[in-house]
């Protein structure tokens, strides 16, 4: 029995915080997981700039609720749930995601949530689910005898990927695929849905 793990952010749907920098005239919150791999550091990186700036959660939510899918996405999963189950494993929130959920025909995330004082709106923190959840995700399904199919464009990806019995980064960088030459590096949900088959 097979299932695909799936990132959001980048995979099926534009970096929400890049959308948001964009939105916001803020260079400063173009900054991901591509960039930084300490997601701790990242996230209080981002916290003391919309607190520096006097922004919350109302302000990026109405970025997202403008935000497309990116071209080829909804089809994309379409196709792919037509063959297997799948699961996103997103570090996103929440409070982020449900926008982008609705556009992908609801299927299942597993992501944090975010700790907001009910207010002001001001994002105070965060809540994980729990750390290094991807990888954990992919350990607890092989636990129920799942085989998994993972893909994503990012360094907190790269556990849950080397974990499955399949794995690829999709979209990535130049520095990430140099930096792990091993793992299949894919551009087209063609080629991702063609390597999902080619492995279940």
């Amino acid at each position: 029995m097979n299932i695909v793990c799936l990132d959001l952010e980048g995979v099926l749907a534009p970096e929400i915080w890049i959308e948001f920098a964009e939105a916001s005239g803020i260079p400063e919150l173009r900054r991901t997981t591509r960039d930084e791999p300490d997601y701790d550091k990242l996230m209080q990186y981002r916290l003391a700039i919309l607190k520096e700036h006097g922004l919350g959660l109302k302000e990026i939510q109405a970025t997202i609720a403008k935000v497309e899918l990116l071209p080829g996405a909804r089809e994309f999963m379409d196709e792919l749930r037509k063959v297997t189950q799948v699961i996103i494993l997103s570090d996103t929130f929440e409070e982020f995601a449900k926008p982008i959920m609705e556009k992908l025909n609801w299927p299942t995330i597993f992501c944090h949530q975010l700790e907001v004082d009910s207010e002001t709106g001001e994002i105070t923190g965060y809540k994980l689910r729990t750390d290094d959840q991807k990888y954990k995700a992919v350990k607890a399904l092989q636990s129920l005898n799942f085989d998994t199919i993972a893909s994503g464009d990012s360094y907190n990806d790269l556990r849950m990927i080397q974990a499955s019995k399949a794995g690829a980064l999709f979209r990535t960088t130049d520095k990430l695929k140099a930096d792990y030459p091993d793992v299949p590096a894919l551009e087209t949900y063609d080629e991702l849905l063609e390597f999902v088959k080619a492995n279940l």
